[in-house]
């Protein structure tokens, strides 16, 4: 104790000393323990400086939010956006051949309307484009031909109507024993004469194209409308061609509509040798067109017989249009199957963004979305393998990520002060 008390007072007294007599060398100065003063015209050490992130801004300052890679948006924002979320799964790359192919109306959803008797179209109900139902009226012919099928069809029914009142008076009197047998017999040929007359008419009006019911109601019609002849949609679709002017003649066997129900399509493809191994029939197609347009099919049609000239193979693929994204007659590419390959972790082609240089994808987390650095595997026409950087079951933006990094580029160009 008594030791400290006198280092203690040694130490105010050097610096009492050095107080009063400034001048007393550095080199004592440092023997004596006494401090060094500042050289003449020397200036002050400087302050340290606050941290930071040197765009003056202290650290954990406002600035946070604008941390690299990370994009803030609420969940509302996200789906204003059309950004679409999901997590990554395992999957399947599958490799493909490429042939091409054409787009064509399915030989089984289309209809060609023809005039099964010459005549002078009269009425035309629906033009080129126009959506019909099964049984709606195209045009309409008027035709003498028709008019004496019909004469004839009305008359047959009558005589077969008498007919049939006589064979039930004889077979009445016959029975009574009031007539001969003999005229029992010739009014019952004749009733079935009638009957014959009658179905060879109805037969001759339905090769016009009547229906059973315009058959049946030809007896309430008048008589003005017997030269008229209805020429009706076959089946439902849409008019691809139309050969009706009002007014024209039209000759037996035109051909005056075409219906086309393009509600699913033909792809016509000409595979070559080297991929004739890999088609064969009920075969799953992925079809590709301009821009984004896709979809997929299956093959209903592969010939068992090779082209002689190009030993190539024609096939035909179905697939689905029901909201007319396809057109009959457009080039599309037609990609076959040929091995599958499972994976880990695969996600979309849409998912994966390139920023400087290097292969990104979105991760999903509370704040909104942060910039995360993948590699890439395998790939096939629809996604790519990631090998490093994601774990299944992450949220990403699979889709309209795109916006993400146009956002992200916004975000640093702002803070590039």
């Amino acid at each position: 104790m008594l030791r400290m008390t006198l280092m203690a007072g040694a130490a105010l007294g050097g610096l009492a000393v050095a107080t009063v007599f400034p001048s007393i060398p550095e080199a004592t100065r440092n023997l004596v323990g006494l401090p060094v003063p500042p050289a003449v015209g020397a200036s002050p050490a400087p302050a340290e400086a606050p941290k930071g992130d040197g765009h003056g801004h202290a650290e954990g300052g406002e600035h946070a939010e604008g941390e690299e890679g990370h994009i803030e948006m609420t969940a509302e924002q996200v789906e204003a956006a059309g950004i679409r979320v999901a997590a990554v799964q395992p999957g399947v790359l599958v490799s493909r051949a490429a042939v091409p192919g054409v787009l064509s109306a399915s030989q089984d959803r289309q209809a060609r309307v023809t005039a099964r008797l010459g005549g002078i179209v009269s009425e035309v109900r629906k033009t080129l484009g126009d959506e019909v139902a099964k049984g709606d009226v195209l045009a309409v012919l008027e035709s003498r031909e028709v008019a004496d099928a019909k004469g004839e069809f009305l008359a047959a029914t009558r005589v077969a109507a008498l007919a049939e009142t006589t064979l039930a008076r004889e077979a009445r009197l016959w029975r009574q024993r009031i007539s001969a047998e003999q005229e029992f017999l010739q009014a019952r040929t004749a009733a079935e004469d009638a009957r014959i007359k009658v179905d060879l008419g109805r037969a001759r009006l339905a090769a016009f194209g009547l229906s059973e019911a315009e058959v049946a109601a030809l007896a309430r019609q008048p008589a003005a409308t017997l030269r008229r002849l209805e020429l009706r949609a076959p089946i439902a679709g849409r008019v691809t061609a139309r050969n009706a002017v009002l007014g024209a003649a039209v000759a037996a066997d035109a051909e005056v509509f075409s219906v086309a129900d393009l509600s699913t399509l033909w792809v016509e493809m000409t595979i070559p040798p080297r991929d004739v191994p890999m088609a064969r029939q009920g075969q799953t197609v992925l079809v590709t067109g301009e821009g984004d347009a896709r979809a997929e099919g299956k093959i209903v049609f592969l010939s068992p017989v090779l082209d002689p000239e190009t030993r190539s193979a024609r096939a035909v693929a179905e697939i689905p249009n029901a909201e007319g994204a396809w057109r009959a007659g457009g080039f599309v590419t037609a990609h076959l199957s040929t091995a599958e390959q499972p994976v880990d972790v695969l996600v979309p082609r849409e998912a994966v963004q390139e920023v400087e240089g290097n292969k990104v994808v979105f991760v999903r987390n509370e704040e909104g979305f942060e910039l995360r650095e993948v590699a890439l595997g395998r790939e096939d026409a629809n996604g790519y393998e990631v090998v490093f950087g994601l774990d299944a079951g992450t949220e990403i933006a699979v889709g309209n990520a795109f916006s993400l990094r146009a956002e992200l580029s916004k975000s640093e160009a702002g803070h590039a002060h």
